[in-house]
Formats: structure tokens, C-alpha cells, sequence
């Protein structure tokens, strides 16, 4: 037996699992196995004299390379099917990562048409990501392209206006309904083979050692992989089992989303309009099959009031905003429904934990003036994911410390700056006393009127110089 694994055998098994898919095990371990498992039974005259037999024990040992103690393992494994986690699982998969998928919903809740009546910005940055994952024409045949950005103050007549063509030839971004682009990630979800989706499953736990991420879903079954990513949104359930707090400010804000239609086009043009209550956008959108202009409406306003007004009848709740709308695109109505959500800022208080990344909303969840928070999260996704993509490439565990420190590393600067710019920009522009509001028309005036300072700002919302667009 043993002259016939040492001597036949030796050298060739390592060629034999490659080829059979086996993970490639050392020679030495093999070996050692196999005369333990002979010893334990004190049988070493045991009558085996075929190579084949021989070739069975070191199948026994030599486990295919996603698989350990019985399960399946995974290279990362995402909690989340939203945005956030439908695209980075893709990202993973893209650099060759064996990706399971864990949502509480199934594919047709997540994407139901209207679901919450929310738009996403998707800027040039995140267009190359989409290109990168082959969804961009899916994408974009149902987006509307953001031409130019006007910003004013209240009634001020200072204002500052970004046009696309001081970047570049392409849009500034594109405008899309939720359930389209959750529509179109979870496409490709379906059709990618590295990704294991588990629908309607609940994570009831997660522990984490050495070797692995173990994520318990519906009290029983247990998904094993070399890292764990919290996708899950604000409320993330991963990132509270992983006992990670975070740092919260109700903004006692609420936010009144729906689409108007009106007279005239848009053009292509996105307006963002400070009020007393808050940022009030007016976002473009394709039109509708019936040929009616529309734009999606995020009307910022402190709580009382919106929940005042989202008592009005339509009647007066369209009066109510065509008086902040204006009448630059004629008349203004409401179609459809109005949804209302309380804005807050929330901050982890750490990125990771052990075989653990937090990403998206699960780690920032930043006010939605400007639109940011997708392109944030974009940028997480590919820090991560580039990472990732970078450790299996050269056989290293893309769960270790060190790869996760360095992301960590690498996200904090943007993220607290992003939170820094949003939060205070917020602060900044709600404050009524003279003298602050003086100062800020004036520097948006000054912006309008500096070239160098003005293609800065839009680069930064555009993404540009974090990635090709």
C-alpha cells in the first residue's frame, strides 16, 4: 500500500485533481493523512494493491476547492439584494469570485414597478461600472441623460449653472426609476453562474474565525464563505449581528418623492433649489408612453410641514408645488402617487470587522441632496471588489485582515467627506441669518464665475478621475 501511493502515485496526483477540478493539496499532507488513517486502525497489511484504490483515498482528501467540512464554500458571500448588493455581487463575480447572494425578498418584490416611487443619479463614474458589468444598454435605454445642474438659493439671483460639455462630451449622468435599474441588475444577476442567489432567506446569524465567515439563514442553515459583506441597506441585520454600531443625526426632515408632469421639456436639465425647508430637486426623466414630459420631484421639507402636506387633496398639494417648482417648464401637475421618507445621516463606526466589509447604506447612509448616494456607494463596490479581484488572482484569502484594513483605509477619506460636503451643505443652506446667507449666494456666484474651481466641483460629482467614463 504504501509502495504503491509513494512510488506510483507521487508526483501525479496534484496533475489528477487539477484535472478533475480538485483543489491542488500537498503531497506531504496526502500522505500524512493516509498513514494516520492506517495507523488509527492498526491495519497496515490491509489488502489493497491497486493504484485505483489508492487513487480514491486521495480523492477522500483532496476536496474540490469550494467545498470545506461538507459545505459549500464561497469567496464572498453579500447580504443584500438591493442596489448596492445586486451590484457588487456582479463586480465580484466579474473578477472571478464565487459569489453567494443571501435577500429577504424575492427578484419580482425587488423589482416591482413603483415600489417606492425613488429615482437613482447615476453618475459617469458608475456609468463605466455598469459598462464594466455588460448592463449599461439595459440601463440606459430606460434613463434619462442630466445635460446640465442649476443650483440656486431661495429667490437669490445667484446661481450657479454646470453644463456637460465643460467635462467632456458625455452626460454629467443619468437619471433612473429604482425598480428599472433594480430590474436590470437582478437580470444579470439570474444569468451569472458565479453567483448563487438565496431568495427569500433571512440571516438569523454570523460568526467568523480563521477560516471562514459563517452565516446562519433561517435558523438552521448555515453559508460558509472567506468573506462577508453587509449590503442590507441602514437597517443592516449583518452589520448588527457583527455588533457594529453606528453614529446617527435625525435630520428632522422629511422627503416628499414623486414624478410631475409638465408642459414643456426639460431638456435634459437637473435643478436643485434651496428653500427654507430644504433642497427641493427637479430631476429629468423620459417621457411617458402617452408623450408627457415628466421629472422626478425630491421635495425636501422639515417634518411637521410634510406631514401636513401629504394630508392636502391633490388640488391643493399640486398648488403647493407648482409654487416651488416655478413655472420655467409651464404647468406642473402630480402623476401617480406620493411617497414620503424621514431623512437621517448614519456612519459605522467601522468598515469592517473579521472576514466582515460593510458597503453602501449599510455603512453611509448621507443626505439625498446632490444625489450621491448611489455613486458612493459605487465607489465602495469597486475598492472592494478590485481588492477581492486582485487576492484570488494570486491565490490569497480574500477575507484576511490585511486586505480589509486596506480598504477601510482607502474608503474613509471620501465617505467622511462626502458626509462632511452633504451635511453641511444642508446646514448651510437652512440657516436663514443674513449674513450666512449673503456669504453663500456669493459663493455660488463665485463658483459660476471660476472655471477652474467650477470643472472641480463637477468632476468630483461626475466621478471622474476615480474612473473611466
Amino acid at each position: 500500500f504504501h509502495h504503491i501511493f509513494h512510488n506510483e502515485i507521487n508526483g501525479k496526483f496534484p496533475d489528477f485533481c487539477q484535472n478533475e477540478g480538485y483543489a491542488e493539496v500537498s503531497k506531504k499532507r496526502v500522505a500524512r493523512q493516509f498513514d494516520r488513517h492506517v495507523d488509527g486502525r492498526g491495519d497496515r497489511s490491509a489488502d489493497v494493491t491497486t493504484s485505483n484504490q489508492v487513487v480514491m483515498v486521495v480523492i477522500i482528501y483532496a476536496k474540490p476547492k469550494n467545498w470545506a467540512n461538507g459545505s459549500k464554500m464561497h469567496d464572498a458571500i453579500v447580504v443584500g439584494g438591493g442596489l448596492a448588493g445586486a451590484t457588487l455581487s456582479l463586480y465580484l463575480a466579474k473578477q472571478g469570485a464565487k459569489v453567494a447572494l443571501i435577500e429577504r425578498q424575492n427578484p419580482e418584490a425587488l423589482s416591482a414597478e413603483e415600489t417606492d416611487g425613488r429615482t437613482t443619479a447615476i453618475a459617469a463614474g458608475g456609468r463605466a461600472v455598469m459598462r464594466q458589468l455588460g448592463l449599461w444598454d439595459a440601463v440606459q435605454a430606460q434613463a434619462e441623460a442630466i445635460l446640465d445642474i442649476r443650483v440656486s438659493d431661495r429667490r437669490s439671483p445667484m446661481s450657479v449653472h454646470f453644463y456637460h460639455h465643460d467635462v467632456g462630451v458625455e452626460p454629467m449622468g443619468h437619471i433612473i426609476e429604482n425598480f428599472r435599474l433594480r430590474r436590470a441588475l437582478l437580470d444579470g444577476v439570474e444569468s451569472q453562474s458565479r453567483i448563487s442567489a438565496f431568495w427569500n432567506t433571512n440571516l438569523t446569524g454570523f460568526t467568523a474565525d480563521n477560516g471562514s465567515a459563517q452565516l446562519e439563514v433561517d435558523g438552521s442553515q448555515v453559508i460558509e464563505g472567506r468573506l462577508a459583506v453587509a449590503a442590507d441597506g441602514r437597517g443592516s441585520s449583518l452589520r448588527r449581528l457583527a455588533s457594529i454600531g453606528v453614529r446617527a443625526h435625525d435630520y428632522k426632515q422629511t422627503a416628499i418623492v414623486c414624478v410631475a408632469h409638465h408642459e414643456h421639456s426639460h431638456d435634459g436639465l437637473a435643478y436643485e433649489h434651496f428653500l427654507d425647508g430644504g433642497p427641493f430637486a427637479i430631476l429629468p426623466m423620459p417621457d411617458d408612453a402617452e408623450g408627457r414630459h415628466r421629472s422626478s420631484i425630491v421635495w425636501t421639507e422639515r417634518r411637521e410641514l410634510a406631514e401636513h402636506l401629504l394630508t392636502l387633496d391633490r388640488p391643493k398639494l399640486e398648488q403647493a408645488l407648482a409654487h416651488r417648482f416655478g413655472d420655467f417648464l409651464g404647468q406642473v401637475s402630480i402623476l401617480g402617487d406620493c411617497w414620503s421618507f424621514p431623512l437621517s445621516l448614519t456612519v459605522a463606526h467601522r468598515l469592517t470587522g473579521r472576514r466582515l466589509a460593510l458597503v453602501g447604506e449599510a455603512a453611509h447612509g448621507i443626505h439625498p441632496l446632490a444625489g450621491q448616494g448611489f455613486n458612493v456607494s459605487i465607489r465602495d463596490i469597486t475598492s472592494l471588489g478590485d481588492a477581492v479581484g486582485k487576492a484570488l488572482a494570486v491565490g490569497q484569502d480574500p477575507g484576511e485582515t490585511a486586505l480589509l484594513r486596506r480598504y477601510a483605509h482607502q474608503r474613509w477619506p471620501d465617505i467622511l467627506a462626502m458626509v462632511a460636503a452633504t451635511d453641511g451643505l444642508n446646514r448651510l443652506f437652512l440657516t436663514q441669518f443674513p449674513p450666512v446667507a449673503l456669504a453663500r449666494q456669493l459663493g455660488l456666484a463665485a463658483v459660476d464665475r471660476v472655471p477652474v474651481l467650477k470643472r472641480q466641483f463637477q468632476r468630483h460629482a461626475m466621478g471622474l478621475g476615480l474612473f473611466r467614463a
